[in-house]
């Protein structure tokens, strides 16, 4: 496959970019993007396009449209925080601590909201429901549990918000509580048996298991200056390296386990949810803590088997039915891409380099073009329609593809110095950013 040239990635970025401005709609309760109820969050909202301008910005200057669709986001997620419930990552308050950040808005009001939401033992999470859970289960994770409120906590004590501090040690401590002991070290579960009617089954991938539980706590225990935290993550990734598979010097952890014996999806990932591309972003977070080994191996030599897992998968191509059918952030193309090109910048290794342009070569081959847009459609195989609509918002659509390719054409042209956007689920594996146009 040909190497596109930088022109041509910036070129097919605009494009993405414009189609996604154009869906942008709502007048008096602000900007939204197409969905469910015009969300605000980070992953499927109209707050996730800020994230993309702040990738623009370190390619361009803002255009009015552009300034005055920041304007407008600030404005309705900082408009619905007083009556917000929900508090994770991916859409709720954390998504808003991230996005107001970005923005260089006050984010303490969230910060607030968090804390005052709290329960003794967490935060409500209304979609665990009977037969399965018992009433009032908590979740752990990093994008809609506990561990993700400590990704905020951490995110906004890192940017001096009010509150910040004291709510990323009260969430610390409730996720240690959680913690489950292991012949080999920690482990925490997506939802904690307690809460369990079954065993069931756990995602241990960055997204919803305890490589980003683990992952939080090294970032927290370094940030607040805690030990303990960060003992909990190192004895988190003894565990977590128990589970996966290690041959030929890779390193990859099953999506499920137990894995069901009726799934018909693949037994491996490789993306950012539930993959070792994702997973990989736990080995520098413990370097960062100051821990040296994990099974008798540096950090570093874990987080470059999973790289090697993940190029040595086959992706991007889409090999066989229901095998890489997905192009973005949280679970496709882009979300691979992004650690590639992290890598590089910390690493320079070449071949890293030469992956992350051979997936931006993938979107641009993949991309649809009418005129002065461009957008992208992912698989589902198992439907009779197999292509789905296009996605706008950043961790599913045309907005985090683009920026994806605005970045690496910075990179080609630019070098492994060339600035990077630090975002709340990046900080520790980018070189620090200029600041936004």
């Amino acid at each position: 496959m040909a190497t596109y040239p930088p022109e041509q990635l910036t070129v097919v970025a605009e494009a993405g970019w414009r189609w996604v401005l154009d869906q942008v709609h709502g007048e008096g309760a602000g900007p939204a993007i197409p969905g469910d109820d015009g969300p605000t969050g980070m992953h499927s909202g109209v707050g996730g396009l800020v994230h993309a301008l702040a990738e623009i910005g370190l390619v361009r200057r803002w255009t009015t449209e552009e300034r005055e669709l920041a304007d407008g986001i600030a404005s309705r997620v900082s408009g619905g925080i007083a009556s917000s419930t929900e508090p994770d990552y991916f859409d709720g308050l954390v998504s808003d601590i991230g996005v107001l950040t970005a923005l260089g808005t006050d984010a303490s009001a969230a910060v607030a909201r968090l804390d005052e939401l709290a329960a003794d033992d967490g935060w409500p999470c209304d979609f665990l429901q009977p037969p399965a859970y018992l009433p009032g289960g908590r979740v752990n994770d990093a994008t809609l549990g506990t561990a993700s409120v400590l990704l905020g906590a951490t995110w906004a004590t890192r940017h001096a918000v009010p509150g910040g501090r004291e709510l990323a040690d009260r969430t610390a401590d409730l996720l240690l509580a959680e913690a489950e002991e292991q012949p080999g070290g920690l482990n925490w579960r997506f939802v904690s048996p307690r809460f369990r009617t079954s065993p069931g089954y756990d995602m241990p991938n960055w997204s919803h298991g305890l490589a980003g539980i683990a992952s939080v706590l090294a970032l927290a225990g370094t940030e607040l200056g805690r030990p303990d935290l960060v003992d909990a993550a190192h004895r988190g990734a003894e565990h977590l390296v128990t589970l996966g598979d290690t041959s030929d010097d890779g390193f990859r952890v099953p999506v499920q386990l137990p894995r069901p014996p009726d799934s018909d999806n693949e037994e491996f990932a490789y993306g950012w949810c539930h993959g070792p591309s994702g997973t990989s972003r736990l080995f520098p977070a413990l370097a960062l803590a100051g821990v040296d080994a994990v099974a008798g191996e540096a950090p570093v030599t874990w987080e470059r088997r999973c790289l090697h897992s993940v190029r040595n998968s086959g992706l991007p191509e889409r090999l066989r039915p229901g095998f890489w059918d997905n192009d973005g952030r949280c679970c496709g193309t882009v979300g691979v891409g992004e650690v590639f090109l992290d890598a590089f910048q910390r690493y320079g290794d070449p071949d890293d380099l030469a992956f992350a342009l051979r997936l931006a070569d993938a979107l641009v081959d993949r991309a649809f073009r009418d005129g002065p847009h461009a957008w992208w459609r992912f698989v589902e195989h198992r439907n009779a329609e197999p292509l789905l609509p296009p996605g706008v918002g950043w961790m599913q659509g045309a907005a985090g593809i683009a920026a994806y390719l605005f970045r690496t054409a910075r990179v080609v042209t630019d070098g492994p110095h060339a600035p990077a956007v630090a975002r709340m689920d990046n900080w520790w594996t980018v070189p620090a950013a200029r600041p936004t146009a």
